[in-house]
């Protein structure tokens, strides 16, 4: 299957823009975090800092995905 993935903030800068990732059927944000961070190596230590939002909720990493999702990866917002 495969989802849209999107990035924001510092994981954007890490990531590059929106990009569709193929994952096996019944996979989970989890799996999908731990696909991405195959091939980028700051994005582990992003990953408790990092909310996964999947067709504009947030979710936990247990969320089943589905073909087709459009899965936001939500850094902690700073500002003041």
């Amino acid at each position: 299957m495969k989802v849209r993935v999107l990035a924001f903030a510092r994981v954007r800068e890490l990531l590059g823009s929106a990009r569709e990732v193929e994952l096996p059927a019944g996979s989970t944000a989890a799996a999908l975090w731990d696909e991405l961070a195959k091939t980028c190596t700051g994005l582990p230590a992003l990953a408790k800092s990092t909310r996964i939002a999947r067709n504009g909720h947030v979710v936990n990493r247990a969320e089943i995905l589905h073909e087709g999702d459009e899965i936001a990866l939500l850094p902690p917002a700073g500002g003041g």
